[in-house]
């Protein structure tokens, strides 16, 4: 039996403009699926995200039934780097410059909550 409660996780938020509501944050790993985030300890999400990003303490259960009607059933855990949005308006350069080949999670305008994520291969997501 395991006598350890349940995983309490350092969840990333954001404040919805204009309301007293906190959404969890989104992300995107580097193949381009969208997954939920979360981190072990508050520390690691100062290291991947920065001081000034808010934060909420949930269990893993809670944070599942938060990503499941947005249709996301992967917890990435501990992602070393948490990038914010591509903005498409200056990701494109000036006008007449030559465009680099960039991959297809670079062109993929993630929506409003998310972020792009990166991380080592031995750093598992957790699947729900």
């Amino acid at each position: 039996m395991d006598d350890e409660g349940p995983a309490i996780y350092a969840v990333p938020v954001r404040d919805l403009p204009g309301r007293l509501v906190r959404t969890v944050r989104t992300g995107r790993s580097p193949q381009g699926r969208r997954v939920g985030i979360a981190f072990s300890r508050p520390e690691l999400l100062v290291t991947a995200m920065g001081a000034e990003q808010p934060w909420e303490e949930l269990c893993e259960s809670a944070l599942r039934g938060m990503l499941r009607p947005l249709g996301i059933d992967v917890i990435q855990v501990d992602p070393l780097l948490v990038a914010p949005p591509l903005d498409p308006r200056t990701a494109a350069g000036p006008i007449g410059q030559a465009r680099t080949k960039r991959t297809a999670s670079a062109i993929t305008w993630p929506s409003v909550s998310s972020v792009r994520i990166s991380t080592l291969p031995s750093v598992p997501a957790v699947n729900g």
